[in-house]
This record gives structure tokens, C-alpha cells and sequence, in this order.
């Protein structure tokens, strides 16, 4: 069997299957990052992401702007299970003609942004590569009172994005901003109960939390917010690399919410499993989706 013919998350899962952790894992594979027991009031965080030429970014892109895509997205994943960033390694696989400006640039973008987070780079890796590909691990922490999962959606929360969809391959996919900040407000102030950040796009992700949550979902096709630079709503729903976060509350919990941040972006509900997984359309059918988004193979 070839890895095209299993998938993407096929693959994860046959892995999975084979993998066994001891009682100070809280949280393995299957979420936005690694939960591990650490002390009594805090978790630590653990994730890594690759990016790789001509697959996350293309060989004439600004590699300042690679270089910190890098790390954001990274960030990304601390931010949807409500952490706070700290160390991070930074691996690279390099064309051995590449020249050396190119690597300084890479560096110039992951420091710059672990400096404006107050992220500290100690350590990585340097290897030979047909193609430039680059490596972040990434660990941080969280209050153990504010983690939030991919797992706890509930029937009649209602679902949120923190900003437009769609587009992303136009230029947002280098020069977006992890949206750390969002996510300490809402878990300072609110109950979130499920989180992820839109990478793979809003259907595929949004399918994640009903699959670890074991729940359904309705979205309304009026409220989704499509980006201008996204060619129409199928491209807010399916195309990945808007790296919003998407998360769930309470109906009181979200009232809350719109009275303190109007800003954040009701897109629809969490409904039972069984109710499956609908669009709303603008003309009141509902139409099941199917659970598609990026996929590597």
C-alpha cells in the first residue's frame, strides 16, 4: 500500500495505533499540541511543525518571511490550547548551494518574531537537503484551570472564528499573526471548551473538534466572513492557512463574550452527533459537508 492511498490522517492514525505513553502525558497525538503533567498548577505544551519549498512556501518567497511563518505557525498551536510560548529549536535542511544571506534572512524572520513573544531560541539542528526545509519544536505552558482541547464541544455551544477565512495563498500564509493574544483573553475571561487554529481549513478543523468531541455541527453560510482576497465560499471553507483560531462556548458563555469583544465572529452551533454536519445556506436548506480541507497526500 502506498502513503497516497491511506492519507494524511490515515497514516496519523495507523501510527498512533503503535504508540504508548506513561502517565505523565496528558494529552498525546491527536490535538494542537502535547499536554504534559508538570507541575502543580501548570502543564507544559510541546509541538513542532515543517515547512518545506514548494509545498509550504515557494523557492522566490522572501526567506525572512519563511523563516517566520516558521515559527508562527508554532505558535499557532500554543495559542489554540490557550499557552503561552517559552523555547523553541529551530532544525534546518539546506541546498548545499544556498547562500548564506538566504539563511541569515531565515533567522532574521524566527528571531524577530521569538522576540516579540519573549521566546527563547536554544538550540536545533543543521542538515544537507535537495530542497530547503525548515523545523520548529516548540514548548510552552499553560494554567491547568485554562487548557483547552479539541475534545470539549458540547451540544448548543455556539462556534466562533477570530477573523476572515479564505485567500490565505495570496500572502497571508507568510505574514500572519498568530493569535496568542486572542487566546489568553478569551481563556482568561471565558469558558472555552473546544479550540483548534484553522490550518488545514475551516471544515477540515472544524471536523477535528467534532470528531474528538463526538459531536455535530451546523455553520451558517450568511455569517462565515470570506477574506477579499478568497475566491468565494468555497475557498473560506476548504483552503487552510488562515491560522484564526476556531473555538467553542456556552450560549450564555458567548453572550458574555459578544458584550465584552464584539469583534470575534459567530459562525454557527454545535448540534448532536447524530444531527451530522450542515451548511446552513442563505436560502434556509441545510446541506451536509463533506469533511475536506489540505491534505499532504
Amino acid at each position: 500500500m502506498l502513503i497516497r492511498g491511506l492519507g494524511e490522517f490515515g497514516l496519523i492514525k495507523r501510527m498512533t495505533k503503535q504508540i504508548r505513553t506513561d502517565s505523565t502525558v496528558l494529552k498525546g497525538i491527536g490535538d494542537d499540541c502535547a499536554v504534559i503533567k508538570w507541575t502543580k498548577e501548570k502543564y507544559l505544551l510541546f509541538t513542532t511543525d515543517t515547512i518545506i519549498e514548494g509545498v509550504d512556501f515557494k523557492d522566490k518567497d522572501d526567506p525572512y518571511l519563511i523563516g517566520r511563518k516558521a515559527l508562527a505557525i508554532t505558535l499557532s498551536d500554543i495559542a489554540a490550547c490557550g499557552g503561552i510560548p517559552k523555547y523553541c529549536l529551530v532544525s534546518l535542511a539546506l541546498p548545499e548551494r544556498t547562500k548564506v544571506e538566504v539563511c541569515d534572512r531565515i533567522y532574521s524572520g524566527i528571531k524577530h518574531l521569538a522576540g516579540q513573544y519573549g521566546i527563547n531560541i536554544v538550540g536545533g539542528d543543521i542538515s544537507a537537503s535537495k530542497i530547503l526545509t525548515v523545523n520548529i519544536s516548540l514548548i510552552g505552558f499553560v494554567e491547568k484551570k485554562r487548557l483547552v482541547l479539541r475534545s470539549g464541544a458540547k451540544p448548543g455551544d455556539v462556534i466562533f472564528v477570530t477573523g476572515g477565512l479564505g485567500g490565505s495563498i495570496s500572502g497571508k500564509h507568510l505574514a500572519f499573526d498568530p493569535r496568542l493574544k486572542e487566546a489568553r483573553f478569551l481563556v482568561k475571561n471565558f469558558k472555552i471548551n473546544s479550540m483548534i487554529d484553522i490550518s488545514d481549513g475551516l471544515v477540515q478543523d472544524l471536523g477535528h473538534i467534532l470528531d474528538e468531541s463526538k459531536a455535530g455541527a451546523v455553520i451558517y453560510e450568511d455569517l462565515i466572513p470570506i477574506n477579499q482576497q478568497a475566491r468565494g465560499l468555497q475557498d473560506a471553507l476548504y483552503s487552510g492557512e488562515d491560522f484564526e483560531l476556531l473555538f467553542t462556548l456556552s450560549l450564555k458563555e458567548s453572550k458574555k463574550l459578544t458584550c465584552k469583544n464584539p469583534y470575534f465572529i459567530q459562525i454557527g452551533h454545535i448540534a448532536k452527533k447524530q444531527s451530522g454536519f450542515n451548511l446552513l445556506t442563505k436560502s434556509g436548506r441545510q446541506k451536509k459537508l463533506d469533511i475536506r480541507g489540505f491534505r499532504h497526500f
